[in-house]
C-alpha cells in the first residue's frame, strides 16, 4: 500500500483572489476614512498624511500579513493540511476614529487655542496620534501573555456572539443600507457573492472578481460614477514614491501623552486585545487553530511598528475569518493584501484608485462575511447556548444604535461648540419613550459588556449559578473603573469615563445579580443534600 503523500498549504491558490479582494475592500475602506477623517477633520496637509502616516500604515500591515501568512504555512504543515486560512489582518477602525477625535483632536485645537500655528498644531496632533498608537501596542504585546486563562473560562458562546454584533452592525448592516441605497448597482454583485458560497454555482473566473468587475461596471455604467477633471487632478497629485523614516524622537518628545490620554489608549488596546482573542476563538471554530501567544504577540509589535514608523492608527487580527476561509481564501490572500496595501501606501495611489473603483463595487464581499460570522456564532456553539449568543448580540446592537442616534443629532445641526450634546437629550428622547442613555452605557465597553453577558447566560443554561455569580462580579469589577458603561459627554460624542469608582451604579447592579446567583447557587445545592 502507497503511503498517502502529506498535505502542505501551497504559497497561492485560485480562490485567493476571492479572499483578496475582501480583505483588500476592508483596508482599503480604513485607508479612506484615514485620507478623509485626517484632511478633513484635522486639517493635516497631504505631505503629512502621504509622507509620514501612510509609510507607517504600509509596514505595519506588510509585516502582520506576511507574518500571518507564514504562520498559517507552518501550522498548515505541521498539522498535513492544504485547507488552512491565514488570519485576515489589517487597521483597528475603533481605535482609528477614537484617537483621530479623542486625542488628536483635543490636542490640535488646544494648541490653536494658544496660538500655534496649524501647521505647529497639525505636527503636535501627529505626534500624540503616534505615542497613543504605541501605548496600544504595547498593551496588546503584553496582553499577549496572559491571553490563555481568558480562553479557558470564557465559554464559546461569549466569545463569537461578541464579534456577531460588531458583524451584523458595524459590517454588515452598513453595507446593506449602502446597497439598498444603489439597488442597480449593489444588488447584482450581492447576488453573484450568494450563489457563489451558498449556492456552490461557479463561474468562469473566481465570483469575488465577477462580481467586483460588475460593481465596477454597474457603477460607471450608471452614472454613480462618472469622470470629473477637477477630482481626477486632486487623486492624482498625491502620487510619488515616500520612503518610511523612523520618528523615535518623536515618540520621546511626546511622552506625557501616554498619561495625559490614559483613559482613551488603555481601553482601546485592551479592546483590541480582547477583539483580537475572540477572532482567533472564531479562527478555531472555523477549523484553523493558531497559537494564541505569537499571535497577539506579533499583532502587538504590528501595532508598535505602525507607530515608530509614523503611523498614528493600531493593527489588528481582523473579525471575519471563517468568511475568508469560506471564500476558499488560504495563504496567498493575505501576501498579496500585504503588497497592494503597501504599494497603495508608499506609492500615494490610494486616492487614484478610489476614483476608479467605488466602495460599490466590492461591499457585497465584506457584507456576506459579515453574515457568515454571525451564523458561525450559532452553528459552531452548542444549540442549546442560543440564547447566551442572542444576548450576547445585543450590547454591539445597542452600540451601533447609539452612534446611528449621535450621527443624527450631528446631521440635524447638533454636536457644535455653539450646540454641544449635553444630558437635556436623555430627557427630549424619552419623550418618544427611547431610553437612549441605556443605549450609551451600553455602548461603552460593549466588547466587555456583550462577553461577560452571553457567558452569565451560558451559565444560567449549564445551571452552573456559582459561575454566573463570578463573571457578574467581573462585570461589577470593570464597571466600577469605567472600562463598561460609564460615559461622560463631550461637545458631539458621548466618550468612556475612565476612572475610579465612575460606574458606580452598573457596579452596584452587578453585584446584586452575583449576590442572586450565589443565593440560588446555595438553594439548589440545598434541595440536593
Amino acid at each position: 500500500m502507497e503511503t498517502p503523500t502529506p498535505k502542505t498549504p501551497s504559497w497561492f491558490v485560485r480562490r485567493d483572489i476571492d479572499g483578496l479582494f475582501g480583505l483588500v475592500l476592508d483596508n482599503f475602506i480604513q485607508i479612506l476614512l484615514i485620507v478623509s477623517l485626517c484632511q478633513g477633520v484635522l486639517g493635516f496637509p497631504p505631505s503629512l498624511v502621504y509622507g509620514r502616516i501612510f509609510p507607517g500604515v504600509a509596514f505595519s500591515l506588510i509585516i502582520g500579513n506576511f507574518y500571518y501568512a507564514w504562520l498559517a504555512k507552518e501550522q498548515g504543515t505541521k498539522e498535513q493540511r492544504d485547507d488552512i486560512t491565514a488570519l485576515p489582518y489589517g487597521i483597528n477602525t475603533i481605535s482609528l476614529f477614537a484617537y483621530i477625535f479623542l486625542v488628536m483632536l483635543p490636542v490640535r485645537l488646544a494648541a490653536l487655542a494658544k496660538g500655534v500655528s496649524p501647521e505647529q498644531a497639525s505636527e503636535l496632533a501627529w505626534q500624540a496620534g503616534i505615542v497613543a498608537c504605541l501605548g496600544s501596542g504595547l498593551i496588546e504585546l503584553l496582553g499577549a501573555f496572559i491571553v490563555n486563562p481568558l480562553r479557558r473560562i470564557a465559554p464559546r458562546a461569549a466569545m463569537l456572539s461578541t464579534l456577531s454584533g460588531i458583524a451584523i452592525t458595524f459590517i454588515a448592516i452598513g453595507f446593506l443600507f449602502r446597497t439598498f441605497a444603489n439597488p442597480v448597482v449593489g444588488l447584482v454583485p450581492l447576488g453573484v457573492i450568494l450563489v457563489t458560497y451558498f449556492g456552490k454555482v461557479r463561474f468562469p473566473i473566481p465570483g469575488g472578481l465577477l462580481a467586483v468587475l460588475l460593481g465596477i461596471t454597474l457603477a460607471w455604467g450608471t452614472g454613480l460614477v462618472g469622470w470629473d477633471n477637477a477630482k481626477f487632478t486632486v487623486a492624482v497629485a498625491p502620487i510619488g514614491f515616500y520612503f518610511p523614516s523612523l520618528y523615535l524622537g518623536q515618540l520621546w518628545e511626546s511622552r506625557t501623552v501616554l498619561v495625559e490620554y490614559l483613559s482613551i489608549i488603555l481601553p482601546m488596546g485592551l479592546f483590541n486585545l480582547v477583539g483580537s482573542i475572540q477572532n482567533l476563538e472564531s479562527a478555531e471554530a472555523a477549523g484553523d487553530f493558531f497559537p494564541a501567544v505569537p499571535s497577539l504577540a506579533a499583532n502587538g509589535i504590528g501595532t508598535i511598528v505602525a507607530a515608530v514608523f509614523g503611523s498614528c492608527f493600531p493593527t489588528t487580527i481582523y473579525i471575519g475569518h471563517p468568511g475568508w476561509k469560506a471564500l476558499g481564501a488560504r495563504v496567498g490572500y493575505s501576501i498579496a493584501n500585504g503588497v497592494i496595501m503597501g504599494i497603495l501606501c508608499l506609492s500615494g495611489t490610494v486616492a487614484m484608485f478610489a476614483y476608479f473603483v467605488p466602495i460599490e463595487a466590492g461591499m457585497a464581499i465584506v457584507l456576506w462575511i459579515g453574515i457568515v460570522i454571525v451564523a458561525q456564532s450559532f452553528t459552531a456553539t452548542p444549540s442549546h447556548h442560543a440564547p447566551a449568543v442572542v444576548v450576547g448580540l445585543l450590547p454591539g446592537i445597542a452600540g451601533w444604535g447609539a452612534l446611528i442616534a449621535k450621527n443624527a443629532l450631528r446631521a440635524a445641526g447638533l454636536g457644535t461648540p455653539d450646540q454641544p450634546f449635553t444630558p437635556a437629550l436623555i430627557e427630549q428622547f424619552k419623550l418618544s419613550d427611547t431610553f437612549i442613555d441605556g443605549a450609551f452605557a451600553l455602548e461603552q465597553g460593549f466588547i466587555f459588556s456583550a462577553m461577560i453577558l452571553a457567558a452569565i447566560t451560558v451559565f444560567i443554561i449549564e445551571r452552573d449559578f456559582r459561575q454566573a455569580a463570578y463573571w457578574s462580579l467581573g462585570g461589577a469589577a470593570l464597571s466600577w473603573v469605567g472600562l463598561m458603561h460609564s460615559y461622560q459627554w463631550t461637545i458631539a460624542d458621548t466618550v468612556v469615563n475612565l476612572g475610579w469608582g465612575t460606574g458606580s451604579s452598573w457596579a452596584v447592579g452587578y453585584i446584586l445579580l452575583a449576590i442572586l446567583f450565589f443565593y440560588v447557587s446555595w438553594q439548589t445545592r440545598q434541595k440536593h443534600e
